[in-house]
């Protein structure tokens, strides 16, 4: 056989008809298991590649998914690009990937459709979307929004038990003895924020004050925040430092070792630390950070797999519930806690 091999070459090979072999390439189930077996070994020894526009010409697809994320330098972001990139790939889908900086003009615009080419759904993690918002929206396009909002039934949302995984982390602390627990990445007035009811929520049960001076907020997700706001906590309380800290992100995280350090704390000898999302450059600092650890490649699928129920509901007329869906998460203890 000379040239890039053909459905009718496959269908030859197979000896069925060339519908049979679309059938089988496009998991239609009313195809027998002997015929699916005969049609896929022809496949394999041919070595017959579908071509992609042209099956999603015949599906009424794009082929195209996009990710809209606040930051790709940021390291937990660029791990979940990957991780919806092995997803969609799953289901023959190519992704869009755009950084949105935190700028809502640039997340409206992905929510009402302004992309280059047509996409058959939009996975977006926002910064300050709401959920009013999202009620508003007229775009008919899959959607599946990610991060630690609650947008209360607006749009499908995927992510993990942000309350709880804070609260593990602060109660970790606690039943290291620790009793003074600061928590760098939130304003102690914000009831909405998550992790800061899960923290609020570990210190009530394990009976410990709250002192919401020991709470700082941060502008962005960055180590200098992290460091400055530390820096800072030092500096009103140098009788009574904190002895722990719970940070929202990893890389906050790593500036506060980097500020107690600098100033002859230990950790976690006088200041245990833990973070938030299990980035690679905690595993590697000094001391190893500890950390909540989401499950990313649940996040991804979970998000893909909506993408594709929403589109083929779309396609056959039917409506699509939304709802939340929550990926695990776990609890990593390394040597910044004392693991």
């Amino acid at each position: 056989m000379t040239g890039r091999p053909r459905l009718a070459d496959v269908a030859a090979r197979a000896g069925v008809s060339m519908k049979t072999v679309s059938n089988v390439i496009n998991d239609f189930q009313h195809v027998s298991a002997d015929t699916r077996a005969r049609v896929q070994a022809a496949i394999d020894e041919i070595g017959y590649r579908p071509n992609l526009s042209a099956r999603n010409l015949a599906l009424g697809r794009a082929g195209l998914i996009a990710l809209v994320v606040p930051q790709l330098d940021m390291p937990y972001f660029a791990a979940l690009a990957g991780q919806v990139l092995q997803a969609a790939a799953k289901r023959d889908w190519v992704v869009l990937i755009q950084q949105t900086g935190g700028d809502l003009t640039v997340e409206r615009d992905a929510l009402a459709g302004r992309f280059p080419q047509r996409i058959d759904g939009l996975i977006l993690s926002s910064t300050a979307v709401g959920s009013a918002e999202l009620r508003k929206r007229t775009d008919r396009t899959p959607l599946v929004m990610l991060g630690d909002r609650n947008y209360q039934g607006a749009a499908q949302h995927v992510a993990i038990d942000n309350v709880a995984a804070a609260a593990a982390a602060v109660t970790h602390l606690a039943e290291l003895g620790r009793r003074r627990i600061a928590m760098i990445g939130s304003s102690p007035g914000d009831r909405r924020h998550p992790r800061l009811v899960g923290y609020r929520l570990a210190m009530k049960a394990a009976g410990l004050p709250i002192d919401d001076r020991l709470i700082k907020p941060v502008r962005n997700n960055l180590g200098e925040e992290g460091e400055q706001q530390m820096t800072a906590l030092l500096a009103e309380h140098a009788q009574d430092p904190p002895d722990a800290v719970f940070c929202v992100t990893d890389w906050v995280a790593l500036g506060v070792v980097r500020a107690l350090r600098t100033r002859g704390f230990r950790v976690p000898e006088d200041v245990a630390v833990v973070g938030f999302d299990d980035i690679p450059y905690g595993r590697a600092a000094t001391p190893t950070l500890s950390t909540i650890s989401p499950d990313r490649s649940a996040i991804a699928r979970l998000a893909v797999d909506s993408l594709q129920a929403q589109f083929e509901a779309a396609a056959a007329g039917t409506a699509y519930e939304v709802g939340e869906q929550q990926a695990a998460f776990r609890l990593v203890v390394r040597e910044s806690s004392g693991g």
